[in-house]
């Protein structure tokens, strides 16, 4: 690791420690040459997949805008800033398992519409009616319901058959 002081080539590393439950890698240096000291982070890199628009156009994976959508929709809650990493590293893990060349914008908003419906039902209910673009309250409610019922596959309570018994 080169020095970021004096731009030397050779530093030691006098420390090294995990964090983030092994997910990064904290290491403290020291230059060989100026004898300062400094910190590197390693984390793993990841290729995350094209997404597929709407309108068909593909663009690089933005972590920015799953962050700023779930910011917008978590204002004013009582939700951490690691509660929203966390939500963005799940999200993320699934994106890959679903595909790792690409995917559908569509499916993002509903991974984090999923996520949100988990930690915040008020962000869940924002984030839902900005990315679903409803044109009226009607239309938000039946969408709602039916996403109620695709996610708990909630089943009608079928009537007894008691035409057996006897």
């Amino acid at each position: 690791m080169k020095c970021p002081y004096c731009s030397a080539p050779d530093t030691k590393v006098l420390d090294s420690r995990n964090l983030e439950e092994g997910c990064v890698i904290r290491r403290r240096r020291k230059c060989e040459s100026c004898q300062k000291r400094f910190t590197t982070f390693e984390t793993v890199e990841l290729a995350m997949p094209m997404v597929i628009k709407r309108d068909g156009r593909r663009e690089p994976y933005q972590q920015d805008k799953i962050l700023k959508g779930i910011e917008k929709a978590v204002e004013k809650r009582p939700i951490s800033a690691l509660q929203i990493e966390r939500v963005i590293s799940n999200i993320e893990k699934a994106i890959l398992d679903i595909s790792d060349k690409e995917l559908q914008s569509k499916e993002i908003g509903n991974l984090v519409m999923m996520y949100l419906r988990h930690l915040d039902p008020v962000a869940y209910i924002r984030f839902a009616a900005v990315y679903r673009k409803f044109q009226d309250v009607d239309e938000f409610v039946n969408e709602l319901k039916h996403d109620e019922y695709t996610q708990y596959k909630i089943m009608p309570v079928q009537p007894k058959d008691d035409s057996r018994e006897h």
